[in-house]
This record gives structure tokens, C-alpha cells and sequence, in this order.
């Protein structure tokens, strides 16, 4: 019988993420594996796309930014005192902050250095993009009781949480 991407399966892929005018910005090296159902293991739009399909298969599904990673959000662009950050900064390096109040973590990438300041960026990398990815789908199995419970796949040999 031929297993169907449905709720409660782990899904291997491999994939392709393209911008709008076609050029590849990502791919795997390794197979991606997902918990598929509604887990935000995965973008939605590639989850429903994914609803059904067997192995073998490939989809394509474009995606404008509110599907994908978001619009840009000018509310987390700062500029901060380059004496705040280590003295090998450098453009393109991630930071991870956590907000004193909550306890959240947040990562900002250093996207400019000049004139004493830096300009930190909260966005995805990807934030205001349009894209299309394409995958295909390797493998699917249906998912034990732990990863369901849990809301992820884990590895060979199970998943150990800290």
C-alpha cells in the first residue's frame, strides 16, 4: 500500500528555495526530515502542498512574504554603540540577545558597521521576499507516539531534551 503524506508522518525532503527572478538562494546537503500536521515544523504553504503527495514526488509552490518569511519589520532594525559588541565584529555575523523582561531570545545579524554605530537586524534573512520552493519528497513514515507528543522528529537512537 502506498503511504500518503498525511498528519502524524515524518516527511524526508530534499528542496530548493529560489527568489523571484529564479536564481537558487538555498538547497539541503542532508535530507530535511518533519513532524508534517500542523507542527510548524515546516512553512505552512509547503506543508499543504506537501498534504497527500507520495514518494517520489515533487512540488513547487511560490510564495509571496506573508507565506514565507514575513515582511521586513523596520521595529527590528536598531543602531547600537559599536562598543556593545565584540571587537571582531564583522558584517553578516548572528547574535542572539535575550529581552530581560520575558526571557526571550531574539537573533540579530550585524548587517552594517560605520562610524561607531552598528545596524543590527532582527528580520529572517529572508523577511520581504518573494520565493519558490521545490521539493521532493524522499521518504515518509508514520510517526512514533514520543514525536507526536514531543512535536518534532527525532533522531536514530531517539531524541534526548535537556
Amino acid at each position: 500500500m502506498t503511504k500518503h503524506i498525511s498528519a502524524d508522518m515524518v516527511v524526508s525532503l530534499n528542496y530548493q528555495m529560489f527568489d523571484k527572478a529564479g536564481q537558487l538562494i538555498d538547497k539541503n546537503v542532508n535530507p530535511i526530515v518533519y513532524l508534517h500536521g500542523g507542527y510548524d515544523n515546516i512553512l505552512p504553504a509547503v506543508e499543504a502542498a506537501l498534504e497527500g503527495q507520495t514518494v517520489g514526488t515533487t512540488v513547487s509552490v511560490s510564495m509571496g512574504p506573508e507565506d514565507a518569511f514575513g515582511e521586513v519589520d523596520p521595529a527590528l532594525i536598531h543602531e547600537e554603540d559599536v562598543g556593545l559588541f565584540p571587537p571582531d565584529l564583522e558584517v553578516g555575523m548572528m547574535f542572539e540577545t535575550r529581552d530581560p523582561e520575558t526571557g526571550e531570545s531574539a537573533h540579530y545579524r550585524i548587517t552594517d558597521i560605520d562610524a561607531g554605530k552598528v545596524t543590527v537586524d532582527g528580520n529572517h534573512p529572508l523577511a520581504g521576499m518573494s520565493l519558490r520552493f521545490e521539493a521532493e519528497v524522499l521518504e515518509i513514515r508514520a510517526a512514533t507516539e514520543e514525536e507526536i507528543a514531543h512535536g518534532h522528529v527525532h533522531g536514530a537512537g531517539g531524541h534526548h531534551h535537556e
